[in-house]
Order: structure tokens, then C-alpha cells, then sequence
């Protein structure tokens, strides 16, 4: 890895995180439970998702204060994982800090799952949980847990960037302010106080904060000026490149889809990488990695290709990280965070900064040299395909097919060519993984696409999709889960019917665990622990105050309304029965678990 030298410092003035019109500040501050109140508000915060109990208690009221003069309010969860998915899912739809909360004990631990996915995603969040009081610490009270007891804070050590205990209200303000600052320092993710309930209880000495805290929250842009101008020299000096788009390219898409088209570069991405791609553009050649096409894995054989360009991404099983070590050697790796460029020492050059300002800069090269020159570019063949792209799908005629029990390959085709554009389409963790990934087409380049697949928690998007919603109500919402995620979380459509969200959830339902069944059978494991149940998730939607449909057959999917739908004041699930015996494209996934017992045997 090459170090970093001639370090151009800029200040991001447009941080994601804030509002950039001045926000009123002071919302009656009175306790420390209100500064933390005040600076959600400075910082745009609508919502803190959560779910009440005795510790937590001056916190929520705080936020009944606020809510009534127009501050953030609280949404209460039905589980705090959820609550923490749902913040999770309110950052991506807005770009301002997710924030959640809980109470002491089970309710802090039962958070660090949805605080986990944040931060291997590195979602900005803001956790918050509470201590029973002060005087009480080492004494056993109800749900303890301080550092005598079940320690809360060490437990969530490990999965946030900055984690603390308030121990004195004196320090609660400064804390509080370098958690929020590390939110969206790089790289993102969460930060963690722990408060006593005395503590915030505990009256606030100033009329005011002391703070502006949208300020401190402008994030500086480290940009590696010497690796750019490399950057420049070897994309203008070579005609064959290829681009790889990771998920963390949301910033710069627009500029990296006209340096393709500028010089006739190919592109792919990887799974997650999907959220920010037009899926059809004809320069896409699918995805590389987990459930992907052919036309990429042929497009990375080709042995013209000069230049790799591996964009915000970081080089894992799920992408990059099959490739080929002769084609892993034209790397250049561009990333905002140093810390991915520890998976590619191999790269020729890594260039680290703001992905805008490089590709900006890129641009303007090519622009100066476009008199001179044209990029030819590699050639390859494109097709028009049954999802309206021009990648190379697996068995496409399936995507035709009017058999039941329905075929997922003609669910996720029909779901491309019926949802509008604007669809926010959140993916859940499972077989729905495989299915989407290859066959579900996203035509927006804005991330509306939204997957987490770095953790891999099962009921992410069940929570992340309410939390969206709550953002941008008037925009249709899509949740895509299987039945076991479902059975994991489906409580949590509760909060969507209590808040009149018109959220469409549809469930693969084939009575499995099938990401489990299938990766068994594929890797001819035993067979174990993959059946569930048969159950009627319509009837459990209606039950909870939403609509229900059940959809067996081809005919009932077409017959759907989505406009009536998303214009709806309640959610509605759709139970689509699919056919159990399909198996999802998911070998990449099945050979890595394979290479994994390989060497753990070579080791014994």
C-alpha cells in the first residue's frame, strides 16, 4: 500500500448530515434530556426510533416536549433491533443522522444487532441508552447495567466508533458532541453514549447550548493530490478500462456514469453496489460477485483490459475479492476510507479522498484531452433481456413462465417492468438476496435500491423500510423479504399501520429457511434445520390492522394495483407463494464456504 503525501485539505460545506437553512435553535432547555433534544434539532433529526421503559423515561419526556413545538419526536418500535434498523433506514433515505434509543438491560442489548449492521455498513447513527441512576450502580437494581453488572457499554464497544459512559452531567455536553462528530467522520458509523437517568434528569446550567453543532459536523476532504494526477495519467494513457461500483459511490455516481460514457468504459458492480447503478444502461454488464451475471464474470476474462477501477468499494468474497490475480494487478483502487485499501495491496496505485472532488477533477482531464483523443474502448455484445437491461440472466425464459406455484425469476421481472421509477426497493437478508441481486432491475441511478449485505441481518429491511417511509411518506416503499426474516420481525408492520404508512411488503413464502436449504444442498451437506411452518402471513398482516392478499397464481400478481397501493393510508402485504423447489443463483457463496473447509482442512 502506497502512503498517502501532498494532502489536499477541503471542507465539505454540503455535509449530508445537516441542514444547510439555519434551524431555530433552543426548544426550552432545561434538563440535559432536552440539550440532547436540541442538538437532534440543530442537526435536522425528525425522528429517534426506540422503545421506551423506566431508565429511558426522561428522555421520552423530553421528546413528548419537543414533539409538541415541532422538534424531533419519537417513534416507538416494537422491538429495539427494529427501532435500530429503522434508524438505519431513515440515514438513507434523508442522508441526516439515524438516531435510537433504549433503556437499560435487555432493552441496551437487544439493540446490537441493528447497531452492528450500521456500523459494518457504516451508517451514521446515534445510540443512546440509559443507566439506571447513579447512586444505584454496583447495588443490583432492576435491568443493572453498569460495569458491575451486564456491562452495556463494553458490550457495544466493538461495534461503534466512539462508546461511553456519562458519568457526571458536566460531561454529558462534550460527549455528546464528540459522539455526533464521529458519526460522520471517516468512516461512518455508529457512536454509543450510556446515560444514568439521574443524569439526565439532572437540570442544564446554560440558557443555551454552548454549541452550534452543524458546524463541527462539516465533514474535511482529505484528497491525495499526487495519487489523483496519477490517476489522470493512467486513465488518459490507457483505452480499456473497466469500472467497478461499490456501495460506497452514492456521492459521485453521476460524475463516475459520464466518465464511463466518456470513455467507453464498461462497468459493473457489485451487490450492493446495485443501490446507485442505472441497471439499464447499455455500457452495465450486471453484477460481479454473489448472484451474479455472466456478462460480468466474461467481461473481467478479457484479456484487453488495461485498467480496473474499483470504486468505494472494499475487495470481500462478495465482490471483488474472486478475481483473478493477473487482472487484480491493474487495480486502482479509489476509495474515501485508507482502511479499504487493506484488502488491496496488490492494487498498482490507491487514491484516497472524496469521490466527488476526484472524479470532478477526472472529468475535467478527460474534457481538456477530448480533442485529442476517443477511447475505443472494449467491445462486447448486449442483448436486450426479459428485465429490460442488457446483462446475461440465468434461465431467462423462467422470467416468462406463468406456472404455480410462481416462479421468483417472473416475481422479481414483473416487480422491474411494474414498480414506478421512484420506488424505494429495500431487499432483505436470505434467499431474497440471490433472487433480487440477479433478476430484480432498478432503472434509478438515485440508491433507491437498498440492501444490507455486509452483516447480513435477517429483518433489516422490515425495519429499514418503516424508517425510510417515516422520511418521505408520499414515495412508494417496497419491502422484499422471505418467510423466515418475516417471522423474525413482522411485528414491526404494527408501526407502519399505527403511522398510516403505505408501505408494500412482499413475502417469498416457501415454508424454509431457503438460503439454508439450498446452500446444503448445493454444497451436499446434510439436510437440517430449513423447514419452517406453513403460515398465513396475509392473515397475520390483517390481524395487525394492515392489508393482506395472498397471490398463488400469475393472474393474481397481475392483477395487483400498486398506484392504489402507495395511496393507501394503511400497509399491505402481499403473501406470494413461490415455487420452493427453484434454486437461487447463489454458487459463488456455496464455493468461498467451500474454500473456507478446504483450508481450515489443509490446516489440520
Amino acid at each position: 500500500m502506497k502512503p498517502i503525501k501532498n494532502v489536499e485539505v477541503n471542507v465539505n460545506t454540503q455535509s449530508h448530515n445537516t441542514h444547510q437553512e439555519d434551524i431555530k435553535l433552543n426548544l426550552n432547555v432545561t434538563d440535559y434530556a432536552d440539550l440532547i433534544v436540541e442538538y437532534l434539532h440543530q442537526l435536522g433529526v425528525e425522528y429517534v426510533f426506540g422503545v421506551p421503559g423506566g431508565a429511558i423515561e426522561p428522555f421520552y419526556n423530553a421528546l413528548a416536549r419537543s414533539a409538541r413545538r415541532g422538534g424531533p419526536k419519537a417513534v416507538i418500535a416494537r422491538h429495539e433491533c427494529g427501532a435500530a434498523f429503522m434508524a438505519d433506514g431513515y440515514y438513507r433515505e434523508t442522508g441526516r443522522l439515524g438516531v435510537v434509543c433504549s433503556t437499560t438491560g435487555p432493552g441496551a442489548t437487544n439493540l446490537i444487532t441493528g447497531v452492528a449492521s450500521a456500523s459494518v455498513d457504516k451508517s451514521p447513527m446515534l445510540v443512546i441508552t440509559a443507566q439506571t441512576a447513579l447512586p444505584k450502580f454496583g447495588k443490583k437494581p432492576l435491568q443493572d447495567s453498569s460495569e458491575t453488572a451486564i456491562d452495556t457499554v463494553a458490550i457495544l464497544r466493538n461495534c461503534t466508533k466512539f462508546n461511553s459512559l456519562i458519568s457526571h452531567p458536566a460531561q454529558l455536553e462534550s460527549k455528546l458532541i464528540s459522539a455526533l462528530m464521529e458519526t460522520t467522520q471517516s468512516p461512518r458509523g455508529p457512536a454509543h453514549i450510556s446515560i444514568p437517568s439521574d443524569v439526565l434528569r439532572s437540570s442544564y446550567p446554560h440558557e443555551n447550548p454552548n454549541v452550534h453543532v452543524n458546524y463541527l459536523m462539516n465533514r474535511s476532504s482529505l484528497v491525495d493530490k499526487l495519487a489523483v494526477e496519477q490517476l489522470i495519467e493512467e486513465v488518459i494513457s490507457s483505452d480499456n478500462i473497466v469500472l467497478f461500483i461499490g456501495h460506497g459511490c452514492g456521492r459521485a455516481y453521476p460524475q463516475i456514469q459520464k466518465l464511463a460514457e466518456s470513455i467507453n468504459a464498461p462497468f459493473v458492480t457489485g451487490p450492493m453496489g446495485k443501490s446507485w447503478v442505472d441497471e439499464r444502461h447499455p455500457l452495465y454488464r450486471g453484477v460481479y460477485g454473489y448472484a451474479g451475471h455472466k456478462s460480468a464474470r466474461e467481461l473481467f476474462k478479457n484479456p484487453e483490459i488495461e485498467l480496473v477501477l474499483a470504486i468505494g468499494t472494499s475487495i470481500t468474497e462478495m465482490g471483488l475479492g474472486n478475481l483473478a490475480n493477473d487482472v487484480l494487478n491493474k487495480l486502482i483502487h479509489i476509495d474515501e476510507t485508507v482502511e479499504s485499501f487493506s484488502r488491496s495491496p496488490m492494487a498498482k496505485l490507491h487514491v484516497c479522498g472524496h469521490l466527488d472532488i476526484i472524479f470532478n477533477r477526472l472529468l475535467n482531464a478527460i474534457d481538456a484531452k477530448s480533442w485529442q483523443r476517443t477511447w475505443c474502448g472494449i467491445e462486447f455484445e448486449c442483448h436486450l433481456n426479459a428485465v429490460g437491461g442488457y446483462i446475461d440472466l440465468l434461465e431467462p425464459e423462467k422470467c416468462h413462465s406463468n406456472e404455480s406455484p410462481i416462479k421468483p425469476q417472473k416475481l422479481m421481472s414483473y416487480l422491474s417492468r411494474k414498480l414506478p421509477v421512484s420506488t424505494r426497493v429495500f431487499i432483505d437478508t436470505g434467499n431474497i438476496w440471490a433472487w433480487a441481486t440477479h433478476y430484480l432491475s432498478h432503472s434509478s441511478n438515485a440508491g433507491l435500491y437498498r440492501v444490507s449485505m455486509e452483516f447480513g441481518s435477517m429483518a433489516w429491511a422490515i425495519g429499514a423500510v418503516i424508517g425510510s417511509a417515516f422520511a418521505s411518506p408520499k414515495k412508494p416503499h417496497v419491502c422484499i423479504s422471505g418467510d423466515g426474516a418475516w417471522l423474525m420481525s413482522s411485528h414491526e408492520i404494527g408501526v407502519a399501520v399505527q403511522q398510516n404508512l403505505p408501505i408494500l411488503f412482499i413475502v417469498l413464502n416457501d415454508s424454509a429457511y431457503g438460503m439454508i436449504r439450498f446452500g446444503q444442498q448445493l454444497s451436499e451437506a446434510e439436510s437440517i434445520g430449513w423447514e419452517l411452518n406453513e403460515v398465513d402471513f396475509a392473515a397475520l398482516a390483517k390481524a395487525q390492522g394492515a392489508e393482506g392478499h395472498i397471490i398463488e397464481k400469475v393472474e393474481e400478481l397481475h392483477k395487483i394495483d400498486f398506484d392504489a397501493i402507495f395511496k393507501a393510508n394503511v400497509p399491505t402485504l402481499l403473501d406470494v407463494r413461490i415455487d420452493p423447489n427453484e434454486v437461487p443463483p447463489m454458487m459463488s457463496r456455496i464455493k468461498n464456504l467451500a474454500e473456507d473447509a478446504e483450508q481450515v482442512n489443509a490446516y489440520e
